[in-house]
């Protein structure tokens, strides 16, 4: 007989769902290592269980928990610091709204092509477990979900969707794809395309570029995620707060907390007396918040913490 949805299962069940997921990952063609700076070590991870062991796990993802799955973060070593594109210069300026575009197209190109990595499928593995309540990412990048989790507040949006600004009909990035490439053939004429030493991506003429239009009204389209300049919407956000409500705990894996966002969740948690856990490589806003914090990788952690995680539940 099997548990009752959004229960933890039996004994036996906890450690056995997280080992089934774990094996079946290591089955598949995704990356299946962590970093090896910053290595976490056992004392790490029995500090963690110690304060995580027993409890439903509200989880806040950020851009280091991609960057094994071959997705830069924005603020890593080496990374060349670039100011973003506001809501406000996409929406004022049609030469700005063009070079987004064209470099967006690109971009959604690699997410496309990019695999879940362990740390992604260990915490589907303990939300399958019931160990995790819920994931809130800052992430667009849509791995998540792929790697087999659920109870996912994309609170940044998602790149495989774009939203007419006109009429708000939504479309898939994928089929939108396809209409760029017809429009634009020469893209991928050699030369077209010059790769910087940073490893972000130049349109030599981005001038030639054809922009999409929504195909229902002809109004701009963009990006379905958050830019800077706006908001995150309000329902996602209370989304993302029913999450860490749900649980005794929040574990923040991959993020700076440089956004206001996370930051709200964090004390949000801490409001509720639940503790936090902090994994990341370098400082963030919120380490004052937390019950401990890992400078340490984050898929080679999550991994290594569902095993540990998954074992106490079996005991309890």
């Amino acid at each position: 007989m099997s548990d009752p949805p959004g229960k933890r299962p039996g004994r036996s069940g906890v450690e056995g769902t997280v080992n089934r997921v774990l094996d079946d990952a290591a089955s598949t063609t995704g990356p299946t290592t962590g970093a090896a700076a910053g290595s976490v070590t056992a004392d790490d991870l029995d500090r963690v269980v110690e304060v995580l062991g027993g409890k439903r796990i509200a989880v806040l993802s950020g851009a280091g928990l991609s960057t094994d799955s071959g997705i830069p973060d924005y603020r890593g070593a080496g990374r060349v610091v670039r100011k973003p594109m506001t809501f406000q210069e996409f929406l004022a300026d049609p030469a700005k709204r063009q070079r987004y575009w064209a470099g967006s197209h690109l971009g959604w190109r690699s997410f496309a092509a990019a695999v879940p990595n362990d740390g992604h499928r260990a915490l589907a593995a303990l939300e399958d477990a019931g160990i995790v309540a819920g994931v809130i990412t800052q992430n667009v990048d849509g791995l998540h979900l792929r790697a087999g989790s659920r109870r996912v507040v994309e609170i940044h949006g998602s790149m495989d969707r774009a939203v007419c600004l006109r009429c708000g009909q939504v479309f898939s990035r994928s089929d939108l794809a396809a209409t760029i490439d017809r429009a634009n053939p020469w893209i991928d004429e050699p030369g077209s395309v010059q790769l910087q030493p940073d490893g972000d991506v130049e349109i030599t003429d981005v001038e030639r570029f054809v922009v999409p239009a929504c195909s229902v009204c002809g109004g701009d389209l963009k990006p379905d995620v958050v830019f800077f300049g706006e908001f995150v919407p309000a329902e996602k956000f209370r989304e993302a707060v029913s999450i860490v409500a749900d649980a005794d705990a929040l574990l923040v894996v991959g993020s700076s907390l440089t956004v206001n966002s996370g930051v709200r969740l964090v004390d949000h948690a801490a409001r509720r007396r639940n503790p936090v856990v902090i994994v990341n490589r370098g400082e963030t806003r919120s380490d004052r918040r937390a019950a401990v914090k890992l400078d340490a990788g984050t898929t080679e952690t999550l991994v290594h913490l569902a095993e540990r995680l998954s074992a106490a539940a079996s005991t309890d």
